[in-house]
C-alpha cells in the first residue's frame, strides 16, 4: 500500500476518535476520502431488533423493503462489492485493471456477519482501480467499527435513562401521593423515554377507562385496544403493532393502562420489554399512592370544612408551581374571606359560625372545577388554587363564587331562633409569574383581597 493511501487511512483513524455523532462523521469523511469525484456517502445499518434496514444519517429512517439500497444489502452477503447495480468480488491477484463507476455499495461486517452497507455515489465518467476498491474495504472495516461502538454507546445511554425512568417512577410516592399530580409526572417520564410514540395514561373508574394524561386522544383505535385488556393481559398489539396497551395491574384486578401509540414505525421488541417493565414500576407506584392517600386523608384534610387543611395546601401549591413551570401553563390564586364573620360568632354563636365556614365550603366545591384546589387557609379564610387558569377567566370564576354565596342563605339549625343567615365574601385574585414564589403569589392575592374589603366587601379584586 502506497503512503498517501497510509496518508489517507491515517486521517480517517484520526476522524473516527475525534468524532462520536454519525451525521458529523459522515461529513467529515467525504472531506478524506481520496477521489474528489464522490457526490455523497451513506451509511446503512441493519436493525435485528426491528428487522429493518435504517439510514444511519437520516435520522435512522427506516429503508423501504423494495428500495434499491435494500435489494444490494440482500445481494452482497457473499461478494465484496456491488459496483454500478452488479456484484463483484476482487480478484486474487490486483492488476492493473481500471472500472468506470458511478456507484459503490460495500458491506459492513461485525464478527464476520453482515452488519450494514456503506453506499458511495461518483460524479460521471469517473474510474477507479482495483488497489482503490481494496482501500474503499479497508475503510469501510473501519467505519463499521466505529458505527457499532456508536450505536453500543446509544444502547449504553438509553438503558441508563431506562433504569433513571423506574427510579424517578418508584421515587415518586416519596413526596406525593396524589393521582392528578403524580400521574401526569409518570405520562411525562414515559414520553420523554419512548420519544417515538405517543403516550397516552389512562385510569379505571367505575369499569370504564379515563384518559388522565394528557388532556385528549382522538384515535378511536386506542380505544378499541382498551377494550381487550384483561388483568392476565400482559400487553395488547394492534394496527400493524403501532399500539400498544400495556395494562396497569394491582392486587389483580386492572386500575388503568398505558398506550404507545406511533403512526411511522410498529413497536420494537425492546420498546415492549421497556413499556412493560415501566407499566409494572408505574402500577406499583399508582397503587401505593392510593392507599398511602387513603392512610393521610385525615391529616391532610380539615375536618370541620372537609377541604384541604393549609400545610396541605402549601403542598399541593409548591407542587402546582413545578407543574406550571414544567408546562408553561398559566396558574391563579384566590384569597377569600367571610364577610364580618366575627359579627356572626358574636350574634349567633360559635356553633353558628362553624355552620358558617361548612356552608361556604360546600358551595365552593359545588361551584369550582375537579382539577381546581380548594382549602381552609385559616379561621374565615379560604384558599383556591386555578390551575391552567388565567387571570380574566379566574375573575369570572371567583364572580360565579361570590354571587353563589350571596344567593344562598345557610342554614344553622334554628340557633339563636333563626333558621338560615345570609353572608356574603370578598376574593381577591392574582396570576402566577414564573419570578415569584408560590408566597409571593399569595402576598399578592392577599393584597387585592385587602383592597376588595376596604372598598366595600362582597367583591372581587384582583392583583
Amino acid at each position: 500500500m502506497e503512503s498517501k493511501e497510509l496518508d489517507f487511512l491515517e486521517k480517517v483513524s484520526e476522524v473516527l476518535n475525534d468524532t462520536n455523532n454519525i451525521v458529523e462523521l459522515s461529513n467529515k469523511l467525504k472531506t478524506l476520502l481520496p477521489l474528489q469525484s464522490i457526490k455523497n456517502i451513506n451509511l446503512y445499518v441493519y436493525d435485528a431488533v426491528t428487522n429493518t434496514l435504517r439510514d444511519c444519517i437520516q435520522s435512522w429512517s427506516i429503508l423501504e423493503d423494495s428500495s434499491d439500497i435494500y435489494k444490494a444489502y440482500e445481494d452482497i452477503c457473499k461478494n465484496d462489492f456491488i459496483i454500478n447495480s452488479k456484484t463483484y468480488k476482487l480478484p486474487s491477484a490486483i492488476g492493473d485493471i481500471r472500472l468506470k463507476i458511478s456507484s459503490l455499495c460495500i458491506p459492513m461486517l461485525k464478527k464476520e456477519k453482515l452488519f450494514g452497507l456503506m453506499h458511495l455515489d461518483f460524479e460521471e465518467n469517473t474510474s477507479v482501480n482495483l488497489e482503490y476498491l481494496f482501500l474503499m474495504k479497508v475503510f469501510a472495516a473501519f467505519i463499521s467499527l466505529k458505527l457499532q461502538n456508536i450505536i453500543l454507546n446509544e444502547q449504553y445511554n438509553i438503558n441508563m435513562e431506562f433504569y433513571d425512568s423506574m427510579k424517578n417512577i418508584a421515587k415518586i410516592i416519596e413526596t406525593q401521593y396524589e393521582l392528578n399530580y403524580i400521574v401526569p409526572l409518570i405520562g411525562e417520564m414515559l414520553d420523554r423515554f419512548i420519544s417515538d410514540h405517543l403516550i397516552y395514561v389512562f385510569l379505571k373508574h367505575e369499569e370504564e377507562f379515563q384518559l388522565v394524561w394528557p388532556k385528549a386522544c382522538k384515535d378511536e383505535r386506542v380505544y378499541d385496544a382498551l377494550k381487550e385488556l384483561t388483568p392476565e393481559t400482559d400487553y395488547v398489539l394492534i394496527n400493524n403493532d403501532k399500539i400498544g396497551a400495556f395494562p396497569l395491574v394491582s392486587d389483580g384486578e386492572i386500575s388503568g393502562c398505558i398506550v404507545a401509540r406511533s403512526t411511522l414505525e410498529a413497536l420494537s421488541k425492546r420498546d415492549i420489554s421497556y413499556l412493560e417493565q415501566l407499566t409494572r414500576q408505574s402500577a406499583i407506584t399508582i397503587s401505593r399512592a392510593n392507599s398511602y392517600s387513603k392512610i393521610l386523608q385525615y391529616a391532610t384534610i380539615d375536618a370541620l370544612t372537609n377541604l384541604n387543611n393549609r400545610r396541605q395546601f402549601e403542598l399541593r401549591l409548591g407542587q402546582e408551581i413545578a407543574t406550571t413551570k414544567r408546562q408553561n401553563t398559566p396558574l391563579c390564586a384566590m384569597m377569600i374571606d367571610i364577610d364580618f364573620f366575627k359579627k356572626v360568632n358574636d350574634t349567633y354563636g360559635h356553633a353558628c359560625g362553624d355552620a358558617v365556614l361548612r356552608g361556604v365550603a360546600s358551595i365552593i366545591k359545588s361551584t369550582l372545577r375537579e382539577s381546581d384546589i380548594p382549602a381552609r387557609y385559616g379561621g374565615e379564610e379560604f384558599a383556591i388554587l386555578l390551575p391552567y387558569t388565567h387571570i380574566e377567566e379566574a375573575k369570572i370564576v371567583g364572580e360565579r363564587l361570590r354571587a353563589a354565596v350571596e344567593d344562598s342563605p345557610i342554614s344553622i339549625d334554628s340557633v339563636a331562633n333563626v333558621d338560615k343567615i345570609q353572608v356574603t365574601i370578598s376574593m381577591g385574585i392574582s396570576e402566577f409569574n414564573n419570578s415569584e414564589t408560590g408566597e409571593e403569589l399569595f402576598e399578592r392575592a392577599d393584597k387585592a383581597l385587602y383592597e376588595a374589603k376596604s372598598s366595600g366587601r362582597n367583591k372581587v379584586c384582583t392583583a
